[in-house]
Formats: C-alpha cells, sequence, structure tokens
C-alpha cells in the first residue's frame, strides 16, 4: 500500500505539472486585462508602469517560467483585481464552497443509498419502479433552470426561504460556518438542494442496479437457503457489496461538485469558489483563475487517492492486487 500511494503521489505531481502548463497558456492567451484594469483615461506611461508591474512585459514563456518558480514556492500570483495573493482569496471562499459541497453529498448518501435499495429490493412492484420513474428528472432538468424554479416557488411564492446569500456564520476555529445556526440553514438548503438532486439520481440509479445484481448471485441465494433473516442478508451481503461503485462515484463527484458548483452559487448568489472564478473570468483576473484550476485538480488528485484506498478498505482484494505488482 505505500508503494502505490507513492507511485500514486509521484504520477500527481505529473498530472498538476501537465494541468498548469495547458491552464496556464490557454488562460494567458484570452483577452488583455490591462484593458479593464486601466481607465480609459490613463495616459501611456500608467498603462506601461501597470503591465510592467503585473509582468505581462515578459514573453509568455518566461511568464509561465516565473509562475511555476512562484508555485513551487506555494504561491500562485497576485489577484489583479484585488491585489491579494490569488490563492489566498480562493482559499478564503473555500469553507462557503466547502460546506455547501459536504451538505449536498450528505443529502445524496441519506436520499439515494436508501431510495436505491428499496428501488432495487423491490424492482418488480410499483414502488421499485415508480422511485426509478421519477430518478430521471434528476437528470432531465438543467441545473440553473432547476435552481430558479426552487427560488420561485420557495422564496417568492411561498416565502419560506431565502433566494440568495449564505446568510449569519459562526466562526469555528477560524473558519466561518453556516450551518450552525437556524438562519444560515434556511440560506444553505435551496442551493444544497439543487447541487444534490442530480446526484442523488446518479446513486439511487447505482443502487438499486447493484442490489438487484447482487440478489441474483450465488452467495445471497445460499444465504437465503441457510434461514438467515432478509435484514441481515442486506446489510451483510448486498450493501457490502456494492459499496465499491456507489463510493467511487461519491468520492468523483465530491471533487466534480467542488469544481462546477459554479451555476449554482451563481443562480443562489453563494460566496464560494465557483462565483469567484465566474466573477475572475469576466474581469480577466488570470491568476485567480489558474490558481482555482491548479487547486481542483489537486483536490481532484487527492480525492482519487482517498478513493483508492477506501477500495482496499472495503475490498481487501484491491488491496493484495496492487501489491501484488
Amino acid at each position: 500500500m505505500s508503494v502505490f500511494i507513492l507511485r500514486r503521489l509521484l504520477q500527481s505531481l505529473f498530472v498538476l505539472l501537465a494541468v498548469s502548463l495547458v491552464v496556464f497558456f490557454a488562460v494567458y492567451a484570452v483577452g488583455d486585462p490591462i484593458e479593464l484594469l486601466v481607465s480609459p483615461d490613463a495616459g501611456q506611461a500608467e498603462r506601461a508602469a501597470l503591465i510592467a508591474r503585473l509582468g505581462l512585459d515578459l514573453p509568455i514563456w518566461q511568464q509561465y517560467g516565473h509562475f511555476l518558480w512562484r508555485a513551487l514556492h506555494g504561491d500562485l500570483g497576485i489577484s489583479f483585481v484585488h491585489g491579494v495573493p490569488a490563492i489566498e482569496l480562493i482559499l478564503s471562499r473555500f469553507p462557503a464552497t466547502l460546506e455547501l459541497v459536504i451538505v449536498a453529498i450528505l443529502l445524496t448518501c441519506t436520499i439515494g443509498i436508501p431510495l436505491g435499495l428499496v428501488a432495487g429490493l423491490y424492482r418488480e412492484r410499483y414502488l421499485g419502479r415508480g422511485i426509478m420513474a421519477s430518478s430521471v428528472l434528476g437528470f432531465s432538468l438543467p441545473n440553473f433552470w432547476q435552481g430558479m424554479v426552487f427560488i420561485l416557488l420557495f422564496s417568492v411564492w411561498l416565502g419560506w426561504l431565502p433566494a440568495s446569500g449564505r446568510g449569519p456564520t459562526v466562526t469555528v476555529l477560524g473558519i466561518p460556518f453556516s450551518i450552525f445556526t437556524a438562519e444560515g440553514w434556511s440560506h444553505l438548503i435551496l442551493p444544497a438542494v439543487n447541487l444534490a438532486v442530480a446526484n442523488i439520481a446518479l446513486v439511487l440509479r447505482m443502487t438499486a442496479s447493484g442490489v438487484a445484481e447482487a440478489q441474483s448471485q450465488d452467495y445471497v441465494r445460499f444465504a437465503r437457503a441457510k434461514g438467515i433473516r432478509p435484514g441481515r442478508i442486506v446489510r451483510r451481503h448486498i450493501l457490502r457489496n456494492i459499496m465499491i461503485p456507489v463510493v467511487t462515484v461519491i468520492g468523483m463527484e465530491f471533487g466534480t461538485l467542488i469544481a462546477y458548483s459554479t451555476i449554482t452559487e451563481t443562480v443562489f448568489s453563494w460566496p464560494g469558489m465557483g462565483k469567484l472564478l465566474i466573477d475572475s473570468v469576466y474581469q480577466l483576473d488570470r491568476p485567480v483563475v489558474v490558481a482555482y484550476v491548479m487547486l481542483v485538480t489537486l483536490l481532484f488528485v487527492l480525492i482519487n487517492l482517498v478513493v483508492d484506498i477506501l477500495y482496499a478498505v472495503l475490498d481487501p482484494r484491491v488491496q493484495l492486487t496492487e501489491q501484488s505488482h
């Protein structure tokens, strides 16, 4: 396992290097931030001074070399717009995004897995068919449209929940959380549900198909023949064997939600990393965009590593296979 983790970490370094190369040249080839940062009335001397201060007067390959050297020391550049380190700006928004994603993942697990289990166990009955049919909506509804419908229904018509913002926060260990106040939850629940709907449908259908397949396996039939109680068969023999693909999907979706929560955060004006990314793209704040992509890539790499380790916990054969190579 140690050799496996070391090999994955080395692979991750090459992935980060490749991503930094592609993203840097792609982002820096689009637009001219000077046009947005400098007043139209500014003179040529002022423009030249700002270009030199931002390092935009250097050839792009030299800019990349400076970026790479600073990145090795934990510096991903200074925001053109805000004038603060890009990584510091992103990390200041990270708790809001992480809180939103964690609640969405918890909703995915607590709703998707039980419903998928019921749909798989009763797949030939109206209950199972109804659950599977309703899950199609989770894939079909556009995320932005779904969010606007939630706002229209629960905020405008019913007036139950606020339409935007994060609400009051409580600082714990220097990190602001909104989950520790009732008003914070009222702001959190709509964007979290909007973010979770598609994943609930995905996990539901994966769980249902896994349960349906597991019920036809010999080890389940043998357990039934021995007279083991149905509840114990579900817990010990069915759920345990279908959790590996489900854990894989949940782990990947965790990283995906962090990276692609931009639509939900924009619709609900949630002050997270996704909204910061959209604002930075509009403002051509290149260091923030590059730093965001690098941070998200690092999170994906770490999440993949954690998921692979969980494989070995859930199924020892995975660990033995990796060690034998």
